[in-house]
C-alpha cells in the first residue's frame, strides 16, 4: 500500500478500537498521522489501513459493497447507520441487526410487510422481514425446507428479531386454528411461560434466555401454516442450586414468593432472602418489573397455552418444593458417617417439601441421606455424610426443574399442534452467541462448542454460496481458502480422546476432582496447537476458537456435567399421590434395581446439537447476527470496541473476507454499457451482442484481471474505483463540447427569430391589402343575399295567413264535436255515483252502529289505562312545577340584581358629577389665591425695593437717618398675613387632594362590585335559559308520552303494515265505490283498531295485502333491472320515492316496504367486481338519498313555537326527529325546482331506512374506490423504477430496450379514463366522483412516495426524470377531466411531486437546509429529507448530493424529536375514510330538477301504479 502526505488512514487505538487521520509525514516503515482527536502519533505502515474519502455519510446498506473491506470500514459503516436509525445492515447474506434499545414502531406495522411482501432480496432496505420473505418464497417456489439462524450475545435482541421473524411468516402463510388463534399466535404467547421458568437475570441482561430455542413452523402444499414445534437446548440447571451475585434465579422462583396471600399461605412461602436458593445473591427485584403482576400475567399465559387450572397449581408447588428443599441443612447423625435435617427449621421445611410432593416425609429423609446398593447376595444400605446429603439435595432440585421445564415444553407443542402430513418447515432458531467472561464455566464451554458447530455450517454455507455464483455465471476462478475449525471440534467432542469424553470419565470414578481432571487435560493435549495451559493456573486451561482465546475454569465442571438420576429419587416421585409429579417420574424396568444411573450432560447436549445441525443441513440457512452496541443497554451509544468483539465472534469479519476474496464488483452486461459505455463509444458502434461489447469496452481501457460471466461483469477489488475515474474525465470534457453546442444554437436561435420577423412583417402588408379586395367583393353579395330574402318573407307571410285561417275553423269543429261527448260521458258517470253513494250509505249506516259499540267499549278501559297514566303525569309536572317554581325565583333574582345595578350606576353618576363640580370650585378658589398671593408678593418686593433705595442715599446734611417704623410695622404685619393665608390655602389644596384620591379609590371599589354584579346576572341569565331548556325538554317528552299512551292500542295491533291508500279497492264485485272524502270524515283513531266484521271482511282485507305484496313485488322487480336514466337523473330512484310518497310509507308507523328494498339493494351489490353495476347503484342510491334528506322531517316538528327554536329532545328519537328537522340543506328548499318534492311527517322506519341507506352509499362509495385503488396498484410498483432497459440507449443510437417508458404510466391514464367515463355514463354525482379521484390520487402519492423511500435504486436522477414525466401525464389527465371531476387530485400528489423535484435538480450540494424546507420541499418532514438524501445517487452524471453541512443539521434536528414515534415515521399512510357527508351530498345536488323525470314504463301499464302518471 502506498502512502501519500494527505492520505486518509485508520489506526488502532486502545479505547476507540479504531480512530481515522490523516497522513502528515512518511519516513520509510514510520508514518505520522494526525489523528481526528487532535493527538499525532507514530505508527507502522502495517498497522494502518487505507479510508474512503468517498465513502457516503450515512453509509452503504451491503457491506460488500465498501471499497476498502477491514474492521475498521465495517466498524465505522455500522455506527454511521446507528446514528441515523438505521440498524440493519447486509453483509452479503448476512443481515446484521444493532439492537437500537428504543422503540421504532414506523418500521414493524402491517404497510411495511406489505413493501417486503414478494420483493427481490437486497431490492429494499435491510429488514428482518427481507429475510423472512426470501425464505417463505425459496421454500414455495424451490420446494426446500429453510431455516433462520439468529445469534448473538445476551441482550443483542434475538428474541425480538424472532418475534419479527415470526410476525411475518404468520402474515405470509397464517390461517385460524383451534380457539381462533394462529400458530403463530400461539408461539408468542408461549413466551412469557418459558421466560419465567427459563430466563433470569444475569450481568449483561435483566432477562437473558438461559436455552436455546429453535421453532419449526410446518407448512402444507398450499404454503399456509400447519403447525409448529419448540425444541429447547442447554437448559442452565445448575442455576437453581448456585446464584452469583448480583445475578439471580430463575423469575418463577422470585414470582411465586410475590404471588397473592392466598397462595403464599398454601405454599408456606415467604420472601426471597429467606431461601438458600435465592439468597445466594443480593439482588431480589429488578427494575421497572413487578414480579406480582408477572405472577398473573404468566398464569393468564397458561391459561392461553391451555394449561388448566390444576396443572398450574401443580407447576407451583413443584416450585415451591424446591425452594423448601434448599433450606433443608444436614448436621451428623448418631451413626457414624451418617446424616440427618440439622434443626427444627431444617425438619420444617422437610415435611413442608414431602406435602408439597405428596410423598412421605421418611422416604424423602431417606432418600436424601442414604444410599441402597444392591449386589448379588444381599441388600446395602449406606449413609451419607452431611456434605454428601447436600449434594444428594442438590441433585433431586435441579432433576425436578428440569423435568418440570422438559413438561411445559412438550405440553406447549402439543397445544400449538404438529401437522405429520407437512412437507416444507421453516425453523427460526434462537441460539446463545459467543461467551467469553472473566470466569467461564461449563455453560460458556458448552455454548462455545454450539457456536464452533455454528460456524463450521456457517463458513461451509458462505463458500458453498460463492462456489455457486461462480459455476453458475463460467468464470474461471481459484479457491477461496477460509478458517476450517474442525480440530476445535475435534478436541472437543472426538472419541475417545475429546474433552467431553475425558470429562465423562472423570465423573464416573467417585474419588475424581477438578485438579486431577486438570491435570488429564493437561497430560494428553499438552502438543495441541488449540489447546494451552494458563501459566498462573493449575486447573484452567484455554481453547484457541475462532473468535479467540477463552479460559475456561473447571472448578465446577464435574458438578454441571452430572446429571444424576438417583433410584432413590426416581422411586420416591413416582410413588407422588400428585399424579402431576409421577407423571414426570415415571418408574423405569432398568431403575427397578434401585442402582443410580449416571448421565452426562455433554454428551446428551453433544447429541442434541448433532441433531440440530442435521435439521439445519436439511435446510437452506439464512443468518440474522444481532449486535448489542453497549452494556448500558441505552440508546444512542455505540462502543466500538464492544461491537467490534461481537462482530468478530459472529464471524462476520470471516464472511466478508470469504465473500471479497474473488470479485467483489458484479455488474450486469447492460447496466455495465450502460454506465461505462461512453469510455470507449467507438467500440459500441454496430455491435448486437452485449458480451462482446463489454470485452471490446474493458480491452480498450486497458483493464486486466477481471473475468466475463454468462450474465456480468466480475471486477477485482478497486477496478471499479479506476473506471469511474476515467469515466468522470470523459465527462468533463463532454461538459465543454456541450456548452460550445449550446452557445452555438442560441446563436443560430437569433438569427431564425430575426429572420421570421422580418417575414411576418411582408406577410402582414400583403394581407391587408387583400383584405380591402376582399370587403368590396362581400358587399356586393350582401346586397343580393338581402333581397332574396326580403322576397322569400313577404310570400312566406301570405302563406301563413291563409293556413293559420283554415287551421281555426277545423279547430272550432272538433272542439264542439269533443264537448257534446263529454258532457254525455259526464251525465253517465254522475247517475252511476249517485246509485253508488246510495248502497254505499245503507252499508256505513250498519257499520257506523257496530263500530260505536266497539268503541264504546275500547273507551272505558282506555280511559281506566290513560287515568293510571294521567297520575303519573302529575308526578312529572309536580317536578315540571318546582322547576318553574326554580325559574321564577331566578328571575326575581336577576330583577333585583338589575335594579341594584342601575341604582350603583345612577349613584356613581351622581357622586362623579358632585366630584367634578366640587374640584372645578376648589380649583377656582385655588386659583384665585395664587393670583392675590402673587400680587401680594409683588407688592411686598416693590416695598423691599423702595426701602432698600431708600436706605442706599446717604444724606449729605442730616448724620441720623430717620425711619417711618410705622411703615415698617404695617408692612410687617401684612407680610405675616400673607404667609399665615398662603399656609392655609396649602393646607386646603392637600386636603383637597386626599379627598380626590378616596373618591377614586370608592369609585375603583364601585366599579368592581358592578362588574361582580354584570358577571352574576350573566351567570343566572345563563342558568335561566338551561332551566327554560330543560323545562321545554320536559314538556316536549311528556306531550311525547301523552300522544304514545293515548295511541297506544288495547289489543295487540295486526302483524301486517298499514294499507297504502292507492292500494284500498276502488271496485268491489257489486259495483260499490268508496268515496275518498268520506273516509277523510271518518272519526280517526289514534292507532288502527282491530275490526270486528263479517266473514267478507276478512277476505277483504286478505285480498288487500295480497295486493299490497303484489304491487311492492312488481316495483322491486322493475327495478332490479337497468332501467336507465332518464334526463340525467335516474329512474330507479325517482320510481321508489314516487311509490314510497304515494303510498304514505313514510308516515307509517310499522311497513316491510323499506326492510324489502335494503334487502334488494344489498343483494344488487354482493358482485363488487363490476365497476358498471356498482356505479349504476351508488347513481341510484345517491339520488334516493338526496329526495329523502329534502322529504323527511321529524315527527312534532310543525308543534314547535315559532318564534324560538324547538327544544331539544332527550329521548334518542327525539333526537333523531331534531338531527333531521335541523338539516342545514332543508331550508333552503325551492318550490319550483322540487315540485316533485314534499315535506313530509317522517316516522320512525323512514328515519332508519335514511340510515341504513346513507350505509349503503358509503359502502358502493368505498367498494369502487377500492377496486380502481386495487386496478392501479398493479402498474404503480412498476412507474417507481424507470425500465432498465429504457436507460440502455448507447452512443451509437442503439438500444437494447425492448418496452415503452411510458407504458405503465399510459396503462394507469387508460384505467383512471375507463372509470371516469363509467360513472359519467352512470351519471354519479360529481361530488362522489372527485372524492373518488382525490383520494386515488392520494394513495398514488402514498405509494410511489414510500416505495422511493425503501429503494434506494429509485433516488437516482435519471428515475426523478422518469417520474417526472409520469406525473406530467397525470396532471394532463386532471386537466382534461376539468375540475368538476378532478377536483383537488393534483394537489394530493405532493410529496411525491417535491421528491421527484428535488431529485433532479443539477448542482444539489450548492441548496442550503433552509432553500430546501421552505422553497423545494416545504411538505416533507426532516426524516424523509434525510432519507432521500442519504439514499441518493446519479447512475448518469455522478453528480453529488447534498452537502456534508446539510446532512449534519438534518441529523441534529432528528436527534432532537428521536423520542416522538410518530415524527420518526417517514412513511405516509393511505386514508380510507368516507370523505363526504349527507350535508355536502344533498347541497351539491341542489340544483337537480326531478319534474322531467319520467318514471319506469314498466310500472306505467301496471293498474296500481296509476298514480304514477300525474
Amino acid at each position: 500500500m502506498s502512502l501519500v502526505v494527505g492520505s486518509l488512514v485508520w489506526l488502532e487505538d486502545p479505547e476507540e478500537a479504531w480512530i481515522d487521520g490523516e497522513v502528515v509525514e512518511v519516513k520509510g516503515e514510520q508514518i505520522k498521522v494526525l489523528c481526528t482527536s487532535g493527538k499525532t502519533v507514530v505508527v507502522k505502515a502495517s498497522n494502518i489501513y487505507p479510508k474512503d474519502a468517498e465513502a457516503p455519510p450515512c453509509g452503504v446498506d451491503d457491506m460488500t459493497k465498501l471499497a476498502y473491506l477491514h474492521e475498521p470500514g465495517v466498524l465505522d459503516n455500522l455506527r454511521s447507520r446507528y446514528d441515523i436509525n438505521e440498524i440493519y445492515t447486509y453483509t452479503g447474506n448476512i443481515l446484521i441487526a444493532v439492537n437500537p434499545f428504543r422503540r421504532l414502531p414506523h418500521l414493524y406495522d402491517s404497510h411495511m410487510m406489505a413493501q417486503y411482501k414478494g420483493a427481490d432480496f437486497g431490492e429494499l432496505s435491510p429488514h428482518p422481514f427481507a429475510v423472512a420473505d426470501e425464505a417463505y418464497r425459496l421454500m414455495i417456489n424451490d420446494g426446500i425446507s429453510q431455516s433462520i439462524l439468529v445469534s448473538g450475545e445476551s441482550g443483542a435482541g434475538k428474541t425480538e428479531s424472532t418475534k419479527l421473524l415470526m410476525r411475518y411468516l404468520a402474515y405470509m402463510g397464517g390461517r385460524a386454528v383451534a380457539e381462533g388463534r394462529t400458530v403463530e399466535q400461539q408461539v408468542l404467547e408461549s413466551n412469557p411461560v418459558l421466560e419465567a421458568f427459563g430466563n433470569a437475570k444475569t450481568v449483561r441482561n435483566n432477562n437473558s434466555s438461559r436455552f436455546g430455542k429453535f421453532v419449526e413452523l410446518q407448512f402444507d402444499q398450499s404454503g399456509r401454516i400447519s403447525g409448529a414445534a419448540i425444541r429447547t437446548y442447554l437448559l442452565e440447571r445448575s442455576r437453581v442450586c448456585q446464584v452469583s451475585n448480583p445475578e439471580r434465579n430463575y423469575h418463577c422462583f422470585y414470582m411465586l414468593c410475590a404471588a397473592p396471600p392466598e397462595d403464599v399461605k398454601r405454599y408456606k412461602l415467604g420472601h426471597p432472602k429467606t431461601f438458600h436458593y435465592l439468597n445466594q445473591s443480593n439482588c431480589y427485584e429488578l427494575d421497572g418489573v413487578d414480579d406480582s403482576e408477572e405472577y398473573i400475567a404468566t398464569r393468564r399465559a397458561m391459561e392461553v397455552v391451555g394449561m388448566s387450572s390444576n396443572e398450574q397449581d401443580a407447576i407451583f408447588r413443584v416450585v415451591a418444593a424446591i425452594l423448601h428443599l434448599g433450606n433443608i441443612e444436614f448436621a451428623k447423625g448418631k451413626e457414624m458417617d451418617s446424616s440427618m435435617p440439622k434443626d427444627e427449621k431444617s425438619w420444617f421445611h422437610l415435611k413442608t417439601a414431602a406435602e408439597l410432593f405428596m410423598c412421605d416425609v421418611k422416604a424423602l429423609e431417606d432418600s436424601l441421606c442414604k444410599r441402597v446398593i444392591v449386589t448379588r447376595d444381599e441388600t446395602i444400605t449406606k449413609w451419607l455424610d452431611p456434605e454428601a446429603a447436600a449434594v444428594s439435595r442438590d441433585a433431586l432440585a435441579k432433576i425436578v426443574y428440569s423435568r418440570l421445564f422438559d413438561w411445559l415444553v412438550d405440553k406447549i407443542n402439543s397445544s400449538i399442534g404438529q401437522d405429520p402430513e407437512s412437507k416444507f418447515l421453516i425453523g427460526v432458531l434462537d441460539i446463545y452467541g459467543f461467551e467469553s467472561f472473566k470466569t467461564n464455566s461449563f455453560e460458556q464451554f458448552c455454548i462455545n462448542l454450539t457456536n464452533e458447530k455454528l460456524q463450521q455450517h456457517f463458513n461451509q454455507h458462505v463458500f458453498k454460496m460463492e462456489q455457486e455464483e461462480y459455476t453458475k455465471e463460467e468464470i474461471d476462478w481459484s479457491y477461496i481458502e477460509f478458517v476450517d475449525n474442525q480440530d476445535i471440534l475435534d478436541l472437543i467432542e472426538k472419541k475417545p480422546g475429546g474433552i467431553i469424553a475425558l470429562l465423562d470419565e472423570a465423573c464416573m470414578f467417585p474419588r475424581s476432582t477438578h485438579e486431577t481432571f486438570a491435570q488429564k487435560l493437561y497430560q494428553t493435549f499438552k502438543n495441541h496447537k488449540r489447546f494451552t495451559k494458563p501459566k498462573l493456573s493449575q486447573s484452567d486451561f484455554t481453547i484457541c476458537h475462532y473468535a479467540g482465546d477463552v479460559t475456561y475454569q473447571t472448578e465446577l465442571f464435574l458438578d454441571k456435567n452430572k446429571d444424576y438420576v438417583v433410584a432413590e429419587h426416581q422411586a420416591l416421585l413416582s410413588a407422588s399421590k400428585c399424579s402431576f409429579v409421577s407423571g414426570m417420574f415415571t418408574s423405569l424396568v432398568e431403575d427397578s434395581s434401585k442402582t443410580s444411573k449416571f448421565s452426562s450432560i455433554g454428551s446428551r447436549f453433544k447429541q442434541q446439537l448433532q441433531q440440530l445441525l442435521e435439521t439445519l443441513s436439511s435446510t437452506e440457512p439464512h443468518y440474522i447476527r444481532c449486535v448489542k452496541p453497549n452494556n448500558l443497554l441505552k440508546p444512542a451509544i455505540f462502543e466500538n470496541k464492544n461491537v467490534l468483539q461481537q462482530l468478530r465472534c459472529g464471524g462476520v469479519m470471516e464472511a466478508i473476507r470469504i465473500s471479497c476474496a474473488g470479485y467483489p464488483t458484479r455488474k450486469a452486461f447492460d447496466e455495465f454499457i450502460d454506465r461505462f459505455g461512453l469510455l470507449a463509444p467507438e467500440v459500441l458502434d454496430r455491435s448486437t451482442d452485449e458480451v462482446n461489447a463489454c470485452e471490446r469496452l474493458l480491452e480498450k481501457v486497458g483493464l486486466e484481471g477481471y473475468q466475463i460471466g454468462k450474465t456480468k461483469v466480475f471486477l477485482r477489488a478497486g477496478q471499479m474505483a479506476e473506471l469511474d475515474a476515467r469515466r468522470s474525465e470523459v465527462l468533463g470534457r463532454s461538459a465543454s463540447i456541450i456548452q460550445r453546442k449550446v452557445r452555438s444554437y442560441l446563436a443560430k436561435r437569433s438569427f431564425v427569430l430575426l429572420r421570421i420577423s422580418a417575414i411576418r412583417l411582408q406577410a402582414a402588408c400583403r394581407g391587408q391589402l387583400a383584405r380591402h379586395v376582399y370587403q368590396g367583393m362581400r358587399r356586393e353579395a350582401s346586397c343580393l343575399m338581402i333581397q332574396r330574402h326580403l322576397r322569400m318573407y313577404l310570400a312566406r307571410k301570405a302563406f301563413k295567413e291563409l293556413y293559420c285561417s283554415a287551421v281555426s275553423i277545423q279547430t272550432g269543429m272538433r272542439g264542439m264535436t269533443a264537448r257534446n261527448e263529454l258532457r254525455f260521458r259526464r251525465q253517465t258517470r254522475a247517475a252511476i255515483i249517485i246509485q253508488s253513494q246510495c248502497r254505499r250509505f245503507l252499508a256505513r249506516l250498519h257499520y257506523m252502529k257496530t263500530k260505536k259499540a266497539a268503541i264504546t267499549t275500547q273507551c272505558a278501559w282506555r280511559g281506566r289505562v290513560a287515568r293510571a297514566e294521567l297520575r303519573k303525569l302529575k308526578m312529572a309536572a309536580r317536578e315540571t312545577g318546582a322547576l318553574q317554581a326554580a325559574k321564577n325565583k331566578l328571575e326575581k333574582q336577576v330583577e333585583e340584581l338589575t335594579w341594584r345595578l342601575q341604582l350603583e350606576k345612577r349613584m356613581r353618576a351622581d357622586l362623579e358629577e358632585a366630584k367634578s363640580q366640587e374640584n372645578e370650585k376648589l380649583q377656582s378658589a385655588l386659583q384665585e389665591m395664587q393670583v392675590q398671593f402673587k400680587e401680594t408678593k409683588a407688592m411686598l418686593e416693590k416695598e423691599r425695593e423702595a426701602v432698600r433705595r431708600a436706605e442706599e442715599k446717604v444724606p449729605i446734611i442730616q448724620e441720623v437717618p430717620v425711619v417711618d417704623h410705622a411703615m415698617m410695622e404695617k408692612l410687617t404685619n401684612e407680610n405675616e398675613k400673607l404667609k399665615a393665608l398662603v399656609n392655609s390655602l396649602e393646607k386646603k389644596i392637600d386636603e383637597t387632594e386626599k379627598k380626590y384620591e378616596e373618591a377614586n379609590k370608592t369609585s375603583e371599589e364601585r366599579l368592581k362590585q358592578a362588574l361582580e354584579a354584570e358577571s352574576q346576572i350573566v351567570q343566572l341569565k345563563t342558568t335561566m335559559q338551561r332551566l327554560e331548556e330543560k323545562f321545554s325538554d320536559i314538556e316536549y317528552e311528556n306531550q311525547t308520552l301523552r300522544r304514545h299512551q293515548l295511541s297506544t292500542p288495547v289489543k295487540k295491533p295486526p302483524e301486517h303494515p298499514p294499507i297504502p291508500p292507492t292500494l284500498e279497492p276502488q271496485r268491489v264485485e257489486n259495483g260499490h265505490h268508496v268515496s275518498e272524502e268520506n273516509r277523510d270524515n271518518e272519526p280517526q283513531s289514534a292507532t288502527p283498531v282491530k275490526k270486528f266484521g263479517t266473514e267478507s271482511d276478512s277476505k277483504l282485507r286478505r285480498s288487500v295485502i295480497e295486493r299490497q305484496h303484489e304491487s311492492v313485488d312488481a316495483l322491486i322487480n322493475c327495478v332490479l333491472k337497468n332501467i336507465g336514466f332518464s334526463q340525467g337523473k335516474p329512474v330507479a330512484a325517482f320510481t321508489i320515492y314516487k311509490c314510497l310518497l304515494h303510498w304514505k310509507s313514510f308516515e307509517a308507523e310499522r311497513t316491510s316496504v323499506f326492510d324489502r328494498l335494503i334487502q334488494m339493494i344489498g343483494s344488487e351489490i354482493e358482485n363488487q367486481d363490476n365497476n358498471d353495476h356498482m356505479a349504476y347503484w351508488l347513481s341510484n342510491t345517491s339520488a334516493l338519498l338526496f329526495l329523502l334528506q329534502r322529504s323527511l322531517k321529524g315527527a312534532g316538528a310543525t308543534g314547535a313555537t315559532p318564534h324560538r327554536k324547538p327544544p331539544a329532545p332527550t329521548s334518542l328519537f327525539g333526537r333523531m326527529t331534531m338531527g333531521f328537522r335541523s338539516s342545514p340543506s332543508s331550508a333552503n328548499l325551492s318550490a319550483p325546482a322540487f315540485d316533485v318534492v314534499r315535506q313530509v311527517e317522517a316516522k320512525y322506519p323512514a328515519l332508519l331506512f335514511k340510515q341504513q341507506l346513507t350505509a349503503y352509499v358509503e359502502k358502493i362509495y368505498g367498494i369502487i374506490r377500492d377496486n380502481l385503488k386495487k386496478e392501479l396498484s398493479s402498474f404503480i410498483s412498476s412507474c417507481i423504477q424507470a425500465p432498465r432497459t429504457s436507460k440502455g440507449v448507447l452512443r451509437s443510437g442503439r438500444s437494447f430496450g425492448k418496452d415503452s417508458t411510458a407504458s405503465h404510466w399510459q396503462s394507469i391514464i387508460d384505467s383512471l379514463s375507463t372509470f371516469l367515463s363509467t360513472l359519467k355514463e352512470n351519471f354519479v354525482p360529481p361530488i362522489l366522483v372527485k372524492e373518488i379521484f382525490t383520494q386515488t390520487f392520494s394513495y398514488i402519492n402514498v405509494q410511489l412516495f414510500n416505495s422511493l423511500l425503501l429503494r434506494r435504486e429509485c433516488c437516482t436522477f435519471s428515475n426523478g426524470e422518469y417520474v417526472k414525466s409520469g406525473l406530467a401525464e397525470l396532471e394532463l389527465w386532471c386537466c382534461q377531466a376539468k375540475e368538476e371531476y378532478a377536483g383537488s387530485s393534483w394537489d394530493e400528489l405532493k410529496h411525491i411531486r417535491q421528491a421527484v423535484g428535488f431529485l433532479v435538480i443539477h448542482q444539489k450540494y450548492r441548496i442550503s437546509y433552509d432553500e430546501i424546507t421552505n422553497d423545494l420541499c416545504p411538505i416533507l418532514s426532516v426524516q424523509q429529507l434525510y432519507r432521500i438524501c442519504t439514499l441518493y445517487w446519479d447512475d448518469n452524471y455522478n453528480t453529488r448530493s447534498v452537502s456534508p453541512d446539510v446532512i449534519s443539521s438534518m441529523r441534529v434536528l432528528m436527534t432532537e424529536d428521536s423520542n416522538n414515534a410518530v415524527s420518526n415515521s417517514f412513511l405516509l399512510d393511505d386514508n380510507s375514510s368516507i370523505p363526504f357527508s349527507v350535508d355536502d351530498l344533498s347541497t351539491s345536488l341542489q340544483e337537480r330538477d326531478f319534474t322531467d323525470v319520467k318514471p319506469a314504463d314498466e310500472l306505467l301499464e301496471h293498474p296500481a301504479f296509476e298514480f304514477l302518471h300525474e
